[in-house]
Protein backbone atom coordinates (compact mmCIF):
# COMPACT_ATOMS: atom_id res chain seq x y z
CA UNK A 1 0.00 0.00 0.00
CA UNK A 2 1.40 4.00 -0.71
CA UNK A 3 0.55 6.73 1.02
CA UNK A 4 -2.09 7.55 -1.72
CA UNK A 5 -3.90 4.58 -0.87
CA UNK A 6 -3.41 4.96 2.75
CA UNK A 7 -4.76 8.49 2.81
CA UNK A 8 -7.78 7.44 0.85
CA UNK A 9 -8.56 3.86 3.07
CA UNK A 10 -8.79 5.89 6.54
CA UNK A 11 -11.38 7.06 8.20
CA UNK A 12 -12.93 7.41 11.63
CA UNK A 13 -13.80 4.07 12.28
CA UNK A 14 -16.75 3.59 15.30
CA UNK A 15 -17.21 0.02 15.19
CA UNK A 16 -15.00 -2.72 15.93
CA UNK A 17 -14.58 -6.56 16.46
CA UNK A 18 -13.15 -7.92 19.62
CA UNK A 19 -10.46 -9.57 18.75
CA UNK A 20 -7.03 -7.90 20.17
CA UNK A 21 -4.00 -7.29 17.69
CA UNK A 22 -0.98 -9.58 18.12
CA UNK A 23 1.71 -7.56 20.96
CA UNK A 24 4.43 -8.48 18.21
CA UNK A 25 2.31 -6.36 15.67
CA UNK A 26 1.58 -3.28 18.21
CA UNK A 27 4.85 -3.11 18.92
CA UNK A 28 6.23 -3.08 15.07
CA UNK A 29 3.48 -0.41 14.69
CA UNK A 30 4.51 2.00 17.48
CA UNK A 31 8.10 1.33 17.15
CA UNK A 32 7.58 2.93 13.30
CA UNK A 33 5.26 5.53 14.74
CA UNK A 34 8.12 7.24 16.24
CA UNK A 35 10.28 7.96 13.13
CA UNK A 36 7.72 10.48 12.74
CA UNK A 37 9.08 14.35 12.07
CA UNK A 38 9.20 17.24 14.94
CA UNK A 39 10.47 20.40 15.62
CA UNK A 40 13.58 20.00 16.73
CA UNK A 41 13.65 16.74 16.99
CA UNK A 42 11.89 16.95 20.68
CA UNK A 43 9.38 14.49 20.17
CA UNK A 44 7.26 15.74 22.57
CA UNK A 45 4.85 12.75 22.42
CA UNK A 46 4.05 9.99 25.36
CA UNK A 47 1.98 6.88 24.24
CA UNK A 48 0.05 4.60 26.86
CA UNK A 49 -1.74 1.54 25.24
CA UNK A 50 -4.26 -0.11 27.47
CA UNK A 51 -5.87 -2.98 26.52
CA UNK A 52 -7.43 -6.16 28.06
CA UNK A 53 -8.55 -5.96 31.48
CA UNK A 54 -6.76 -2.70 32.21
CA UNK A 55 -9.00 -0.88 29.28
CA UNK A 56 -12.45 -2.92 30.72
CA UNK A 57 -11.76 -1.22 34.20
CA UNK A 58 -10.78 1.93 32.85
CA UNK A 59 -13.74 2.38 31.14
CA UNK A 60 -15.60 1.68 34.40
CA UNK A 61 -13.40 4.36 36.04
CA UNK A 62 -14.36 7.02 33.41
CA UNK A 63 -18.02 6.15 33.24
CA UNK A 64 -18.07 6.28 36.96
CA UNK A 65 -16.75 10.33 36.95
CA UNK A 66 -19.18 10.34 33.87
CA UNK A 67 -22.06 8.69 36.00
CA UNK A 68 -20.96 11.26 39.32
CA UNK A 69 -21.77 14.26 37.30
CA UNK A 70 -18.33 15.21 37.13
CA UNK A 71 -17.20 18.22 35.10
CA UNK A 72 -14.98 17.08 32.30
CA UNK A 73 -11.16 18.60 32.82
CA UNK A 74 -8.98 18.26 30.05
CA UNK A 75 -5.71 20.15 30.04
CA UNK A 76 -5.63 21.66 26.71
CA UNK A 77 -8.69 23.46 25.43
CA UNK A 78 -10.79 21.15 23.18
CA UNK A 79 -10.83 21.79 19.27
CA UNK A 80 -14.47 22.48 19.85
CA UNK A 81 -14.12 25.02 21.06
CA UNK A 82 -14.47 29.05 20.14
CA UNK A 83 -15.46 27.73 16.85
CA UNK A 84 -17.09 30.36 14.60
CA UNK A 85 -17.79 30.92 10.69
CA UNK A 86 -17.08 28.11 8.06
CA UNK A 87 -15.19 26.21 10.70
CA UNK A 88 -18.69 26.08 13.03
CA UNK A 89 -20.87 25.23 10.31
CA UNK A 90 -18.67 22.30 9.24
CA UNK A 91 -18.80 21.20 12.93
CA UNK A 92 -22.50 20.85 12.44
CA UNK A 93 -22.10 19.43 8.92
CA UNK A 94 -20.09 16.49 11.12
CA UNK A 95 -23.21 16.05 13.72
CA UNK A 96 -25.60 15.89 11.19
CA UNK A 97 -23.94 13.52 8.73
CA UNK A 98 -23.07 11.56 11.83
CA UNK A 99 -26.72 11.47 13.73
CA UNK A 100 -28.72 10.90 10.06
CA UNK A 101 -26.74 7.55 9.34
CA UNK A 102 -27.01 6.72 12.97
CA UNK A 103 -31.03 7.56 12.38
CA UNK A 104 -30.86 10.22 15.31
CA UNK A 105 -32.86 13.19 15.08
CA UNK A 106 -31.39 16.94 16.25
CA UNK A 107 -34.42 16.68 18.89
CA UNK A 108 -33.51 13.41 20.03
CA UNK A 109 -31.11 14.49 22.85
CA UNK A 110 -30.75 11.55 25.16
CA UNK A 111 -30.03 9.06 22.01
CA UNK A 112 -27.78 11.81 21.01
CA UNK A 113 -25.82 11.81 24.64
CA UNK A 114 -26.01 7.92 24.17
CA UNK A 115 -24.30 8.05 21.02
CA UNK A 116 -21.50 10.81 22.53
CA UNK A 117 -21.05 7.83 25.37
CA UNK A 118 -19.80 5.42 22.81
CA UNK A 119 -16.00 7.68 22.92
CA UNK A 120 -15.72 6.53 26.48
CA UNK A 121 -16.48 2.59 25.47
CA UNK A 122 -13.55 3.18 22.74
CA UNK A 123 -16.30 2.21 20.40
CA UNK A 124 -15.73 -1.27 21.91
CA UNK A 125 -12.46 -1.28 20.24
CA UNK A 126 -10.24 -3.56 21.98
CA UNK A 127 -7.35 -0.97 22.37
CA UNK A 128 -7.38 2.63 23.46
CA UNK A 129 -4.27 4.55 23.24
CA UNK A 130 -3.18 8.19 25.33
CA UNK A 131 -1.53 10.69 23.67
CA UNK A 132 0.04 12.74 26.22
CA UNK A 133 2.80 15.91 26.22
CA UNK A 134 3.95 18.21 28.71
CA UNK A 135 1.34 20.55 29.82
CA UNK A 136 3.66 23.82 29.65
CA UNK A 137 3.99 23.39 25.87
CA UNK A 138 1.59 24.62 23.39
CA UNK A 139 0.10 24.99 20.28
CA UNK A 140 3.51 24.54 18.24
CA UNK A 141 4.51 21.55 19.73
CA UNK A 142 0.66 20.30 19.27
CA UNK A 143 1.94 20.22 15.74
CA UNK A 144 4.14 17.30 16.41
CA UNK A 145 1.79 15.23 18.29
CA UNK A 146 -0.53 16.01 15.10
CA UNK A 147 2.01 14.47 12.85
CA UNK A 148 2.77 11.40 15.29
CA UNK A 149 -0.85 10.63 15.20
CA UNK A 150 -0.93 10.90 11.39
CA UNK A 151 2.10 8.93 10.97
CA UNK A 152 0.47 6.51 13.43
CA UNK A 153 -3.06 6.06 11.59
CA UNK A 154 -1.65 5.19 8.25
CA UNK A 155 0.40 2.70 9.91
CA UNK A 156 -2.64 1.17 11.15
CA UNK A 157 -4.13 1.21 7.91
CA UNK A 158 -1.36 -0.37 6.25
CA UNK A 159 -1.47 -3.19 9.09
CA UNK A 160 -5.33 -3.67 8.22
CA UNK A 161 -6.42 -1.83 11.33
CA UNK A 162 -8.70 0.60 11.54
CA UNK A 163 -8.81 3.69 13.90
CA UNK A 164 -10.52 6.51 15.50
CA UNK A 165 -8.47 10.02 16.80
CA UNK A 166 -11.01 11.07 19.95
CA UNK A 167 -10.34 14.49 21.56
CA UNK A 168 -12.80 13.46 24.21
CA UNK A 169 -10.65 10.71 25.36
CA UNK A 170 -8.67 13.76 27.44
CA UNK A 171 -11.51 15.25 29.31
CA UNK A 172 -11.58 12.90 31.79
CA UNK A 173 -7.60 12.22 32.84
CA UNK A 174 -7.40 11.06 36.16
CA UNK A 175 -8.37 7.25 35.96
CA UNK A 176 -5.91 7.16 33.19
CA UNK A 177 -2.93 8.63 34.96
CA UNK A 178 -4.25 6.20 37.97
CA UNK A 179 -3.94 3.18 35.74
CA UNK A 180 -0.80 4.72 33.32
CA UNK A 181 2.87 6.10 34.40
CA UNK A 182 2.22 8.75 32.20
CA UNK A 183 5.57 11.29 32.92
CA UNK A 184 5.03 14.30 35.50
CA UNK A 185 4.17 17.26 34.80
CA UNK A 186 2.47 15.63 31.06
CA UNK A 187 -1.23 16.58 29.83
CA UNK A 188 -3.68 14.26 27.61
CA UNK A 189 -3.79 15.96 24.21
CA UNK A 190 -6.11 13.44 22.81
CA UNK A 191 -6.70 9.07 22.76
CA UNK A 192 -7.23 7.03 19.71
CA UNK A 193 -9.15 3.66 19.67
CA UNK A 194 -7.75 1.06 17.43
CA UNK A 195 -8.39 -2.29 15.93
CA UNK A 196 -10.15 -4.94 13.34
CA UNK A 197 -12.96 -2.93 11.74
CA UNK A 198 -16.81 -4.50 12.46
CA UNK A 199 -17.16 -4.36 8.69
CA UNK A 200 -20.83 -3.97 8.20
CA UNK A 201 -21.80 -2.38 11.71
CA UNK A 202 -23.99 0.41 10.91
CA UNK A 203 -21.92 3.26 13.19
CA UNK A 204 -19.06 2.62 10.17
CA UNK A 205 -21.41 4.17 7.26
CA UNK A 206 -20.42 7.20 8.49
CA UNK A 207 -18.10 8.79 5.96
CA UNK A 208 -17.15 12.06 5.96
CA UNK A 209 -16.88 14.86 3.33
CA UNK A 210 -14.13 16.87 2.48
CA UNK A 211 -13.91 20.69 1.11
CA UNK A 212 -13.30 21.21 -2.83
CA UNK A 213 -9.64 22.04 -3.21
CA UNK A 214 -10.07 25.85 -4.24
CA UNK A 215 -11.17 26.66 -0.64
CA UNK A 216 -8.66 25.39 1.15
CA UNK A 217 -5.39 25.59 -1.39
CA UNK A 218 -3.93 28.98 -3.31
CA UNK A 219 -1.53 28.69 -5.58
CA UNK A 220 0.30 31.98 -6.78
CA UNK A 221 2.86 31.92 -9.37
Amino acid sequence: MNVSDALKTRRSIRGYKPDPVAPELLEKIFDQARLAPSNCNTQPWHTVVVSGQARKDLQAAIFEEIMSGKTPSPVFTPGDSGLSGVYKERQYQCAFTYYGVMGIERHEKEKRQQLALKNWEFFDAPHVAFISMPASMGPINAIDIGLYLQTLMLLLVENGLASCPQGALAFYPDPVFKIANIPEGNAIVCGISFGYEDVGARINDVIMDRDPLTDLVQFID
